[in-house]
């Protein structure tokens, strides 16, 4: 007899990337693409001198974040990000709160990304070809100061 599925456990597949949100103040952007949610704890070796062990510990030391880079589509008359990067004036950019949510098919919040105190980094326009078949696609790379996960 042919297996239907209806016995297959929901947790044995992972999740698909595709569907995602992403929020930031009160709005929901749409983006094509988001890279670089990730976080390292730099290592710190150490031996004292009378160690009978020829060779360093390794400890924990300070954790850093990379930057989280965003792709998006160009639409008219949507400046939000250079209004936001024109912001910058010596330390008193607007620093906002920006949540990544991976959804399963129902638009569910599966896994979720909270990144604080973000503010952007860098611009960068979409490149024009005059022979090209491509939609105008632009993206910001913000820096922020922690991540937390969540299930």
């Amino acid at each position: 007899m042919a297996d239907d599925g209806s016995k297959q456990s929901a947790t044995i597949w992972p999740l698909p990337k595709f569907y995602f949100k992403v929020k930031w103040d009160d709005k929901e952007l749409s983006f094509q693409e988001v890279s670089g949610l990730e976080t390292e704890t730099q290592v710190i070796e150490y031996r004292h001198g009378n160690s009978p062990v020829f060779s360093t510990i390794k400890m924990p030391g300070i954790a850093k974040t990379g930057n989280v880079t965003m792709k998006k589509g160009v639409f008219t008359g949507d400046n939000n990000f250079w209004d936001w990067y024109s912001q910058i004036k010596m330390n008193t950019i607007k620093r906002k709160t920006v949540v990544v949510s991976l959804c399963d098919e129902d638009g569910k919040p599966q896994m979720t990304w909270t990144l604080s105190n973000c503010w952007p980094t860098k611009i960068t326009g979409t490149d024009l070809k005059s022979d090209a078949n491509e939609v105008a696609i632009e993206t910001i790379e913000i820096a922020h100061e922690g991540i937390t996960i969540a299930t």
